[in-house]
This record gives C-alpha cells, structure tokens and sequence, in this order.
C-alpha cells in the first residue's frame, strides 16, 4: 500500500532550460531527488534525517512534455513501500491537469557517517505509513 502522496512545488529556472528551449530532460531526475528528499526530511524523525542519506538505486522516467521557464510544477511523489534499506517511490511532474513525466525510482538508505546501508526499521516506516503499521 502507497503512502499518502507528497506535493513538491517547483520552479523552473534559466539554467534548467536546453538549446532547445525547454527544460533539460536530465533536470527532471533532480527535480526528482529534490521531491524524494523533501519528503524523507518532512515526514521522518529528526535523528532519522541527521543520521541518514539516501542514493538513487534506479530511475526509470517517461517524458510525456516539455516544460518551459517560468511554469508552475509540482511534482508529486508516493513512497510506495519499504523494503530493508530500500524505498520505491513513484512520481509524476505536473504543469497544471497535464502531466510532464513520470518517474519510478528505488533508493537505499545509507548511515550518514558508515555510508553502508541502514535498515528503515518499522518504528520509521510508520511515519510514512501509519494505517499499515
């Protein structure tokens, strides 16, 4: 079961934008990041955050549109489960009703200072999912 989705406004900046006039299909995996990180630093305990980090295991994107400078953005990513160290999310970026792309990506949690993979235990999962646990 999905978790509650979490909403990540976006601006679109001139540095995002290619030669050929929208933005960069490599931005929208940062655009990503950002979404998935703000969620895990909103939702988690505050040792959790200090003591934790994550890396991208895996992307796999559809680009549907392009998005141009100065659109309103917002990606909205689902964590949809836990796994040990491992969290698969789902997002979708949206300019408005139409969807620009769609992401599905897997990340492992790490201990901030072994830098080896930490276990989510289910005393965190609960604050991501708390009709489950």
């Amino acid at each position: 079961m999905s978790a509650k989705p979490f909403a990540f406004p976006i601006k679109v900046a001139p540095e995002d934008i290619d030669f050929m006039g929208h933005v960069n299909n490599a931005r929208y995996l940062n655009w990503v990041q950002d979404a998935v990180l703000a969620h895990w630093r909103k939702l988690a305990p505050a040792d959790e955050v200090a003591s934790k980090a994550w890396v991208a295991l895996k992307h796999e994107i559809t680009y549907r549109k392009p998005a141009f400078l100065e659109d309103d953005v917002i990606a909205r990513t689902v964590l949809e489960s836990i796994k040990g160290a491992r969290a698969f999310y789902s997002t979708v970026i949206h300019r408005g009703e139409e969807v620009l792309a769609e992401v599905k990506s897997s990340w492992c949690c790490i201990d901030a200072e072994t830098l080896r993979p930490a276990r989510i235990g289910e005393e965190v999962a609960r604050f991501f999912f708390p009709r489950e646990q």
